[in-house]
């Protein structure tokens, strides 16, 4: 119990610390932001910072395009100078992570490895490493029992396939669809236990990762709708001068619902950041030991909450996008 606290001290000091050191805390005056803080943590960025400084700093490649200058490749340690602050280089300016061009109006096409982008490889090298391992060590053993991390993957694979894929898809068309499924959870699971990590990267609490899982979803649903499925939404079962009415609100539902996907795990995951560093922040704020020791104690708390909250919001995104799929697929009674 003793060691397990500690490793949950050293968490909250390492992450107080990575925030601490951010550029954007302070403003230069001295002055402790917490706004900046957690704006700068939330959103994506073209550094990555782990300590105040250079040293402390993983400068990502900038990749831009536009028709007046081309595509240019460049680090993105050109836009800051030896005081660590934002400068221009070679006619490019960097605003709130944002670049344009110095006094044109020709737009930038910005496909930079950014932030979010290098944990999205990141999350999915260590997704592919993980189960590709486990995959490799069954075909090795197919007949032992599995232990370790091979026996928890397989706790939740077998869990998600009886109580959640099969039940909503059906018995006989659910095969088809486990591959996706499964990838859809474990990715949405990696991405949140890790961004819990100090440091890391907002990504599961970025709309634009959300959106693209969503659209997936959407995909899946739409590409594999039976004749039912569309007469359904085309042709509802219900008297023919409500189809007006309810004919809308079907196709209405076949955007809501990835909407309700995207929305969903965005702010989940997002909001769980910002209270947590909402609370380390009030430490720097105030400046009590008091405070603290408070501060430790509940975010120690959320931090662990956290943790099935990342559970959850995995579990519910594949539960949704599987009852989703399992509505377009399902035969006519």
């Amino acid at each position: 119990m003793l060691q397990k606290n500690s490793l949950l001290l050293l968490f909250l000091f390492l992450f107080s610390f990575s925030a601490k050191s951010s550029d954007k805390v302070d403003s230069g005056d001295g002055e402790f932001k917490p706004s900046e803080l957690i704006i700068h943590h939330v959103l994506d960025d073209h550094i990555w910072h782990f300590f105040d400084g250079h040293y402390g700093t993983l400068y990502l490649p900038v990749i831009v395009y536009s028709g007046e200058k081309g595509l240019d490749v460049f680090s993105s340690s050109n836009f800051y100078d030896e005081d660590h602050k934002v400068v221009d280089y070679d006619g490019y300016r960097l605003v709130h992570g944002h670049i344009s061009i110095i006094g044109s109006d020709s737009h930038v096409l910005d496909v930079s490895i950014t932030k979010n982008v290098f944990f999205l490889i990141l999350t999915a090298t260590l997704l592919m490493v993980s189960l590709i391992g486990v995959a490799k060590s069954y075909k090795k053993n197919p007949t032992s029992a599995p232990s370790g991390f091979q026996n928890f993957l397989e706790l939740l694979i077998v869990y998600l396939r009886d109580e959640v894929i099969k039940p909503n898809i059906g018995e006989g068309k659910y095969q088809k669809f486990m591959p996706y499924l499964l990838t859809l959870f474990f990715f949405i699971l990696f991405g949140n236990i890790l961004g819990l990590l100090p440091g890391a990267a907002n990504l599961t609490g970025n709309i634009a990762v959300t959106l693209v899982l969503a659209l997936f979803t959407f995909l899946y649903t739409n590409l594999n709708g039976k004749s039912t499925y569309w007469k359904h939404i085309f042709l509802p079962p219900v008297p023919k001068w409500l189809y007006v009415v309810i004919v809308p609100i079907e196709i209405l539902g076949i955007f809501t619902k990835p909407i309700s996907l995207l929305v969903r795990l965005f702010v989940a995951i997002t909001a769980g950041h910002i209270v947590i560093l909402s609370l380390i922040s009030l430490v720097f704020i105030f400046g009590s030991a008091y405070v603290g020791i408070g501060s430790t104690i509940i975010v120690l708390f959320i931090n662990i909450i956290e943790i099935l909250v990342a559970f959850i919001q995995a579990y519910v995104f594949t539960m949704f996008s599987s009852l989703y799929i399992g509505m377009a697929v399902e035969e006519n009674h």
